[in-house]
């Protein structure tokens, strides 16, 4: 085995982008702890991490200022909602979303930002919901929506082995057909299955024939950046753990703003209406995003989002970018090359082999020397007791996963058919019998180094016969 000195060097050669002062020095100051616990975090796409710095910052806001609910106009109630209302512009500013365009909506993850959407659009008969493979199932769970409005759902495949769309699939996915309307359309920036990024200008090329977009950008926006003055999806949700680790339990559904009046909420709540009345059975929504914030928003969170937007942008995204990048592209090379005395491969990548148009989520399965699957949750038990962490299971996305691992329509029916109350994850493995269930993710980030891939390639050639 080549030693690690000696590959860093022909690493740092290929991919200049690195930079490794500054961002090592970085993880040194802010991510101590993972070196500490000899740590090797490789499940980025799953959480981001937090810097110290982010926790400090906040602990000391929260030690040195009194908050109340924002619903008031008192003073504690107005420091909080100017924290509220930093964070908001602090969203926009970040994404250069135009403040005359767009608006936030705070929510408790990107799901919850999907699920607003889904229970607002005005599906219907003549409203379909369309969407690619490779969504996450919260993008899924939109149907069921579309459905009890009596609206058409349609999925536009990916292709394996890179998991892409074709661009003439989806053109003529948005073309309706005679008599049909458009509706809503959806795709994630990022797959969080493959890594793939489809192409943003899918927007523009479906507004321009009367869709609405749904824009899932939660895996995408952590080590990419989205300028939504240029592309100006009229729904975008994201999680910010996902981007900078701290505070859980906030996410944000970026709406442009006529696209926002046209939802139509099934339900009002505190802090979502102007006028309640019980007696006259009667209620005004309040307009824009307030009509959308469900109860009190998280008024202490939302100031850290404020904190962990500011570190983000010292550090630079498109530092983050390069740097993910560079780490992504020797891992997949270095993945590809591992084979069996048997001249077999180790490893099966679903998604590209090189870093057009990808990102630091790399999905594959181990095979012993004969091909066989070598089961995805011993992979992930393995590593753990490495203290590596990866990700192994189908990630919320079972379209791309069914496709990757060539599992048939007609054989998920049959399972659905076998098990027509409740089906366990293991009742779903015995049902696919003879193929891999799932697979194992490995997905990169803000504080990966070279240590990190180093250690999952050593991991890797234990596996090899």
């Amino acid at each position: 085995m080549v030693p690690a000195a000696d590959e860093f060097k022909r690493f740092l050669a290929a991919w200049p982008g690195y930079e490794p002062t500054a961002l090592d020095d970085l993880r040194a100051r802010e991510f101590a702890r993972l070196d500490r616990a000899r740590h090797v975090y490789l499940d980025y796409t799953g959480a981001g991490l937090y810097g110290e710095s982010q926790v400090r910052q906040h602990m000391d806001l929260l030690l040195g200022s009194v908050l109340g609910n924002p619903h008031s106009a008192n003073p504690t109630s107005q420091l909080s909602t100017q924290l509220v209302e930093s964070a908001r512009r602090h969203v926009l500013s970040f994404f250069n979303a135009p403040e005359e365009d767009y608006c936030v909506v705070f929510t408790a993850n990107a799901s919850h930002a999907l699920k607003l959407v889904g229970e607002s659009y005005p599906f219907g008969p003549a409203r379909p919901f369309l969407l690619t493979f490779d969504n996450h199932n919260s993008v899924n769970g939109i149907r069921e929506f579309a459905r009890a409005r009596g609206a058409a759902t349609s999925y536009v495949p990916v292709v394996p082995p890179d998991m892409r769309v074709d661009r003439s699939t989806v053109e003529e996915a948005l073309t309706p057909a005679r008599g049909a309307s458009p509706g809503l359309f959806a795709f994630p920036a990022q797959s969080n299955f493959s890594g793939v990024h489809h192409a943003l200008d899918w927007v523009a090329a479906a507004q321009s024939r009367g869709w609405d977009v749904l824009l899932d950008a939660a895996a995408f926006v952590p080590t990419n950046r989205l300028d939504l003055r240029r592309w100006r999806p009229d729904f975008v949700v994201v999680s910010f753990y996902k981007i900078f680790g701290y505070p859980t339990g906030v996410g944000a559904l970026i709406a442009r703003l006529p696209a926002l009046a046209r939802l139509q909420r099934p339900w009002f709540a505190g802090g979502t209406i102007t006028v309640a009345s019980v007696g006259a059975d009667r209620h005004y929504l309040a307009s824009g995003a307030s009509g959308f914030e469900d109860g009190t928003p998280n008024f202490s969170g939302l100031a850290a989002v404020d904190i962990g937007l500011s570190f983000i942008e010292r550090i630079g995204i498109d530092v983050i970018h390069d740097r993910v990048r560079a780490l992504t592209g020797w891992l997949v090379a270095r993945l590809l090359e591992l084979r069996h005395r048997s001249g077999r491969p180790l490893v099966t990548i679903y998604g590209p082999a090189d870093m057009e148009q990808r990102g630091g989520t790399i999905t594959l399965n181990f095979r012993d020397e004969s091909g066989a699957f070598i089961d995805h949750q011993v992979i992930e038990a393995r590593a753990s007791a490495r203290q590596i962490s990866i990700r192994s299971g189908c990630f919320c996305n079972p379209g791309a996963g069914e496709l990757a691992l060539g599992i048939s329509p007609d054989q998920m029916k049959s399972c659905f058919a076998g098990s027509p109350e409740r089906m366990s994850y293991d009742d779903f493995r015995r049902c696919v019998d003879g193929r891999s269930s799932g697979a194992v993710r490995v997905s990169l980030g803000l504080a990966s180094n070279f240590a990190d891939v180093w250690s999952f390639v050593t991991f890797a050639r234990e596996f090899l016969a």
